[in-house]
């Protein structure tokens, strides 16, 4: 069997076409929101109502995706409201309808996520899931290269046209809806009981095996301290540098991102995911130590090469060493149970760093996320021992 199957190829180049479509308007979203009437606390509670969406949905859905044996229609309502919520805030400008339109692209994220990810760990035997879930995030990353540099270039012809921008942003994602209807879902048994309650995903986590909450609990406390990658580019910023190197030292992220994931992947298969785990978390510690301290461009480009070496070292392979871990049959709920919680504290984390740095300035911030993160790195190298992982 080929290890990149037909539904992992299929879901990949849908995960690239849908982040085209999202990252060709992160850039610009905040001062789009401006120019429309949007103030800086306006902007904050929107994303916030945003994320705490997607993240109390991808527990939920993911738990329904397991108790109906479904994985398809999910993936394809999802991607559908994402797509469909990038010409809403073009064509509609009252704030009320703009944080419906935000909240429905959230929704999708989180209508999708688990049963995607379930789907893509029943694409992989254990000894294959890094590449697997490696191969799909270098696609998705990829996206995330493709997209700002094709709103750059738009932006450079038509400045400030920011609307038709959310209209061409339309496009990639109905293309990503039309490849879902290529992938080819296997039966799987429904499970019998009543239908989850919202919240019911929540009972998961006292019912899950050990080993995932001792690895899922590691993670989420990383993910508490770990605040937006907004803030490494703020950092840039208040170091004098313009609004290209900012974007640039993003799209450079990124394609680092891209480029390393499907290699560091493989090498998780070989290796052990705990260590290639935890050296993407010591990357992540020197990013965030040096950038407390960084001010020469090109040692900025040189933390932020590290930072892509990072995400492609956890990313993909968190999701990988979870579904390992876990019962086949709740794969979705597993992945959507972690990832609702992630969703939730990531919304603390930057709260967090922005009071820190607001009060103590950005060195102080960086440092004791880099400090965090090193006890959390010592955390998972004692106490993560049996778990079922690959490591040989």
């Amino acid at each position: 069997m080929s290890l990149i199957t037909r539904n992992v190829w299929i879901l990949s180049i849908v995960s690239l076409f849908t982040d085209v479509a999202s990252e060709m308007l992160y850039p610009i979203m905040p001062v789009y929101l401006k120019t429309i009437g949007f103030s800086i606390i306006l902007i904050g509670i929107l994303e916030g109502c945003a994320e705490a969406t997607a993240g109390l949905s991808k527990g939920y859905f993911g738990h329904l995706s397991d108790h109906k044996g479904k994985r398809l229609p999910f993936i394809q309502i999802g991607y559908t409201f994402s797509a469909i919520s990038k010409p809403m805030m073009a064509v509609f400008l009252m704030p009320l309808w703009v944080f419906f339109a935000r909240t429905l692209d959230k929704l999708g994220k989180g209508i999708r996520t688990g049963a995607r990810d379930a789907l893509l760990s029943d694409e992989a035997t254990e000894q294959t899931k890094g590449r697997v879930f490696g191969f799909h995030r270098a696609m998705d990353t990829f996206g995330a290269v493709l997209g700002p540099l094709l709103a750059l270039l738009y932006l450079w012809y038509y400045p400030e046209d920011y609307k038709t921008l959310f209209l061409i942003a339309f496009f990639p994602g109905i293309l990503a809806i039309a490849f879902t209807f290529f992938i080819r879902e296997k039966k799987r048994p429904v499970e019998t009981g009543p239908k989850p309650r919202f919240l019911d995903f929540i009972k998961y986590w006292r019912e899950s095996p050990a080993e995932y909450r001792k690895l899922a609990g590691g993670l989420l406390v990383f993910t508490l301290f770990n605040s937006s990658d907004v803030f490494l580019l703020l950092k840039i910023k208040e170091a004098g540098f313009d609004d290209t190197t900012v974007i640039g030292a993003y799209i450079f992220y990124n394609l680092v991102y891209a480029l390393f994931s499907y290699p560091l992947g493989s090498l998780a298969d070989k290796l052990g995911m705990k260590k290639v785990f935890m050296g993407g978390l010591l990357m992540f510690i020197l990013v965030y130590a040096g950038m407390a301290f960084a001010e020469n461009k090109f040692l900025f480009f040189g933390l932020f090469f590290l930072y892509g070496v990072y995400s492609a070292a956890t990313e993909g392979i968190a999701k990988a060493w979870i579904t390992n871990i876990c019962d086949k049959r709740h794969a979705a709920t597993a992945i959507g149970t972690y990832t609702a919680f992630q969703s939730l504290a990531t919304l603390f984390a930057s709260s967090l760093a922005g009071l820190v740095w607001f009060v103590y300035g950005p060195g102080l911030t960086l440092l004791f996320t880099a400090i965090v993160t090193t006890g959390v790195l010592i955390y998972i190298m004692v106490n993560i021992k049996g778990i079922k992982s690959l490591e040989v």
